[in-house]
């Protein structure tokens, strides 16, 4: 069976919404355009220069309803709207002081009391991606099958939030072709790490509630708890859904 791109996700505001696309422009050595542009710093972050890690933005692994946002993205405008099953609709600016107030009234109740609360959008000069370097995540529809059948629960795609999901390839293949390179249309990806998952993964993205522990299954079925693959973009160029996914 050829392998074809199956799905394109963006993720604008780190944690804070997901937008599925048809088509993507690469750029070398960066990560997916506009996702992770912005990230919601917590009020007990200690932010370094450019990026910083994960442990400073409110997130889904500490406060699961933030799961079940959706969002869409204008780039010209640089403005999201974003989406939720509780809290309805907001549009705003990440970038624009004057529209803060009124994000953190929307998203402050999504995260738990006893949590560092939410306190401001951030943004850097690449991708703020959970990797330390500019990061393209490549993920296997296979794989999520197969995990899907041990815990006898179908799981989305979007617990995971990747950005490229893979139809075609067997089953945790992903897992041989560590330091190899696949090409989608002109684009050539490098494939460098294996992603360690959180508990936002065990969350049910329709509701914002977890339904599944998804790290237990991973740990007694297969001996970690990694899901997906950080790839480096060496070659850039468009790419679309149903493309072939060729492996070098």
């Amino acid at each position: 069976m050829t392998a074809r791109l199956s799905l394109i996700c963006r993720h604008p505001i780190k944690s804070h919404g997901r937008e599925d696309l048809a088509s993507v422009r690469l750029l070398a050595g960066e990560g997916l355009p506009w996702d992770r542009a912005w990230a919601v710093a917590h009020e007990a972050a200690k932010l370094r220069e450019g990026w910083s890690p994960c442990v400073n933005f409110a997130r889904g692994a500490k406060a699961p309803a933030l799961m079940a946002i959706t969002c869409t993205l204008d780039e010209e405008a640089r403005r999201v709207t974003l989406r939720h099953p509780e809290r309805g609709e907001i549009t705003i600016r990440p970038d624009a002081a004057e529209d803060l107030p009124r994000f953190l009234d929307w998203v402050t109740p999504l995260n738990p009391p006893e949590r560092a609360q939410p306190a401001r959008i951030v943004s850097a000069d690449r991708a703020m991606t959970d990797s330390a370097w500019p990061s393209v995540s490549v993920l296997n529809l296979a794989s999520l099958g197969d995990l899907s059948a041990r815990m006898g629960l179908p799981l989305s795609p979007h617990r995971f939030r990747g950005n490229l999901w893979v139809e075609g390839w067997a089953p945790w293949a992903e897992w041989e072709m560590l330091g190899r390179r696949v090409r989608i249309g002109a684009t050539v990806l490098e494939l460098r790490e294996r992603i360690t998952r959180c508990k936002a993964t065990t969350v049910d993205v329709e509701t914002g509630l977890p339904r599944g522990d998804t790290l237990a299954a991973l740990e007694t079925g297969y001996g970690h708890q990694d899901f997906g693959l950080y790839a480096e973009v060496i070659e850039g160029g468009e790419i679309a859904l149903g493309q072939e996914v060729e492996l070098l």
